[in-house]
């Protein structure tokens, strides 16, 4: 029997089990840097981790003292307990797609952190055999925003296929640890808020850019703050702001949405300007 969260509220609540957390082997496949970032916390927490990935990073991974796996096979059959995604979006259909993920034997929990939602959950369910546990989650910071810990940060989650509760809230319990606000909330309303939210802030900050706005001598508080939104945004790749709208499928309403708020503003003062000019021509 599966459990499955079907709450579309993005209110807090606890992911704890009334037992006590399991210290968990977890496997990363993309050992980028969010997978690095990530993998640095659930080391100092004692967790065991191993990585895949189709960049070499195995002298990072000496440093770190995590194994490095450049074959997927034997990553997959070695004693994972948990299997975290850590690809970009728009490589994820392929990453797993490459790997024979149905010839897996040993019950296992995978677990996406990508910035849209229901695109992982369908593509897990798709490609995943059906004891496989899923959980989906969106950690709603990186490196930049959690390199002071994590405290109040939001962890976005839905328990989409678990049978094993008590490993899928030990492995919750790594953002709870931290002090993580735990936001459990489908992958369809989480996708509905982000195209609102992330991907309209992505979007004015590419716009910006586009623009070349930088900061001046002479800057308001509101001006700074744009100027501040162009530069987290670009610092993120085009890849993921594609990603944001290729697999999100409310974020092309969104984009719509701004275009034609921006032509009722621009019509506006176009307007107000024809008055004024009519009212000095008299």
């Amino acid at each position: 029997m599966s459990s499955s969260s079907s709450s579309s509220s993005s209110s807090s609540s606890s992911s704890s089990s009334s037992l006590p957390p399991q210290t968990l082997k977890i496997g990363i496949v993309g050992f980028g840097t969010f997978g690095q970032f990530l993998a640095k916390t659930m080391i100092k927490q004692g967790h065991t981790t191993r990585a895949t990935s189709r960049t070499d990073y195995s002298q990072l991974c000496h440093q770190l003292d995590v194994p490095f796996f450049r074959d997927v096979i034997p990553f997959l059959e070695a004693d994972n307990d948990v299997i975290l995604i850590c690809t970009s979006i728009l490589s994820l259909s392929e990453v797993l797609n490459s790997m024979p993920l149905r010839r897996l034997k040993r019950h296992m929990l995978f677990v996406d952190v990508l910035s849209v939602k229901e695109h992982p959950r369908n593509v897990l369910l798709q490609v995943l055999p059906e004891n496989m546990d899923v959980l989906c989650t969106h950690p709603m910071f990186g490196p930049e925003s959690g390199k002071n810990g994590w405290k109040d940060l939001p962890l976005v989650y839905e328990k989409v296929r678990v049978r094993d509760e008590t490993r899928c809230s030990s492995f919750l319990h790594i953002f709870e640890s931290e002090g993580c606000r735990m936001v459990e909330m489908s992958c369809e309303e989480h996708d509905k808020v982000a195209a609102r939210s992330q991907f309209l802030s992505h979007s004015i900050g590419r716009i910006l850019a586009e623009m070349g706005i930088e900061s001046t001598s002479m800057n308001t508080k509101s001006f700074e703050t744009l100027v501040k939104l162009k530069e987290s945004t670009t610092n993120d790749s085009f890849d993921l702001f594609s990603g944001l709208f290729i697999h999100n499928r409310f974020a092309q309403q969104e984009l719509m949405n701004l275009e034609q708020s921006f032509e009722k503003v621009k019509q506006r003062l176009l307007k107000k300007m024809s008055e004024q000019q009519s009212l000095s021509s008299v």
